[in-house]
């Protein structure tokens, strides 16, 4: 049973895949967060990195954008491949360029010059210079057909590919179109200015409700929206549509919405008490599999290797869940028997046949670590919903107290014998209470180390701090320090 439910009515636009009751999916659409990719913008070069051999770009955005060599259509066009970038472009240089994946952690978005425009049955490449056909056409002779229309219609520049619709459509209706995506082109080169910026929106978070619908064989579609459900109507007719106008949010009325938080936690239970940690960082996510309460009913190796297939079929919904790209490492629990390795990884890819992104599982490490890559092309979902904590910086961890109390110690001793009497320091109670110790037996020692008396100002935070606010005279200081706990 599959059951796709959109929610359209508020700012933040949501939508969310089930098979058999059980959450695959979940996508955002924020105005602050949309995702760029698809967008196409009119850059300056602003660097160009020969020993990356790539150059960042001026898009307007709050992040210069990244750009290869291999995608600069002079580049593409060009009879010798083997330059550097600086054969191929210059800083400075204005051109279009479309965003490929969006901006990530430090990293502005990926972005190519090699613009496509798409139609109902060709995507046009103003620069692409060459012909191809969708995988999805397995016929030969149909697509030798359209290559061999492809390469006589088009001109020695641009690039075709034909849609896995063309197969059904006249030369003449081709022709029509492709005259049609040249004309769109021009008209995005006449809205370029001086300044860069954005000449052409893509409404990504629609195209991606169309190509899930598309894709479902049967089943049904709720949606809040009178509008959209019109819409999708007309996409596809083997699923049922219903219209929701309740008062309670529609993801809520369908129990969906605490799976979002589950979808946050670093931890995830699985079925007999076995569970995985997530653990995900800019440059990679770490997936730890542990058998928890789960002993099993048979010997150990049986008990790794079931434990291990529940968490494979589990990690690859959790990917999809999270949406989470780029390099990922999953730690299972160790196995002896080459034939169970191969086991997971046979659970691994099977699993990954069903996700819409590109997926390729590498395989396991000498030290039995199970290496794949997943595309990314926009954030996932907990940098989406989520920001760094303001206290620990996103590490999870602070300094103890005991920590900033023998800083403060530290500080305080390379001001031992100043000209001065007294110090008043700002900190917490905590930190004060570990400086001079149990009912402040180090006070004594320390004033006389230090030959200076210590006045405290107590201050509420999240966090261990200190702060050495001000020297002086014992009176001054110990004046200003009244309305502060000594």
């Amino acid at each position: 049973m599959e059951t796709l439910i959109i929610n359209y009515t508020a700012r933040e636009k949501r939508f969310t895949y089930l098979r058999d009751n059980r959450v695959e999916n979940i996508v955002f659409d924020r105005p602050e967060q949309r995702s760029l990719v698809g967008n196409i913008y009119f850059g300056i070069v602003t660097k160009v990195l020969p020993g990356m051999n790539a150059v960042f770009i001026d898009i307007g955005e709050e992040k210069n954008a990244f750009l290869h060599r291999d995608s600069l259509p002079s580049y593409v066009l060009a009879q010798d491949k083997q330059k550097s970038v600086t054969s191929f472009v210059h800083q400075g240089e204005k051109m279009l360029v479309k965003v490929d994946k969006d901006a990530t952690g430090t990293k502005g978005p990926k972005v190519t010059g090699i613009i496509e425009i798409q139609g109902n049955h060709l995507i046009y490449m103003p620069k692409g210079r060459y012909v191809a056909v969708s995988k999805k056409i397995a016929d030969e002779a149909q697509q030798a057909r359209l290559r061999h229309l492809g390469s006589r219609l088009k001109t020695e520049e641009e690039g075709i590919i034909f849609r896995t619709s063309s197969i059904l459509s006249t030369e003449e209706e081709i022709q029509e179109e492709l005259q049609s995506l040249r004309q769109e082109y021009q008209e995005l080169l006449q809205k370029t200015s001086k300044k860069p910026g954005l000449i052409f929106q893509k409404d990504t978070f629609i195209e991606m409700i169309l190509a899930q619908v598309a894709r479902m064989k049967s089943g049904e579609v709720i949606v809040d929206d009178l509008v959209i459900k019109k819409m999708l109507e007309q996409a596809n007719t083997k699923v049922k549509y219903n219209y929701y106008n309740g008062k309670e949010n529609i993801f809520s009325a369908n129990n969906v919405e605490h799976e979002i938080e589950k979808a946050l936690k670093r931890v995830v239970w699985l079925d007999h008490g076995a569970y995985l940690i997530f653990d995900e960082t800019e440059a990679l996510t770490i997936i730890d599999v542990n058998t928890g309460k789960f002993s099993g009913k048979s010997d150990y190796e049986e008990t790794v290797l079931k434990t291990n297939q529940l968490a494979a079929k589990e990690i690859v919904r959790q990917l999809k869940l999270r949406d989470i790209g780029g390099i990922v490492l999953i730690d299972f629990i160790d196995m002896k028997r080459e034939q169970d390795k191969q086991s997971i990884l046979t659970t691994i890819q099977t699993e990954c046949t069903k996700d819409e992104k590109r997926t390729k599982v590498i395989g396991f490490t000498p030290l039995g670590i199970l290496q794949l890559t997943r595309k990314r092309t926009k954030v996932a979902l907990s940098e989406a919903l989520q920001t760094k904590c303001p206290v620990c910086e996103g590490t999870g961890r602070i300094l103890s107290t005991e920590t900033i109390a023998f800083r403060l110690e530290r500080e305080l001793l390379e001001h031992r014998h100043a000209e001065y009497e007294a110090i008043l320091i700002e900190t917490t109670k905590e930190v004060k209470e570990a400086l001079l110790g149990e009912n402040e037996a180090h006070r004594k020692t320390l004033e006389e180390l230090l030959q200076l008396k210590l006045y405290f100002s107590i201050q509420q935070a999240a966090k261990p701090y200190y702060v050495l606010k001000q020297f002086g005279d014992d009176q001054d200081i110990s004046l200003k320090a009244i309305d502060t706990i000594r």
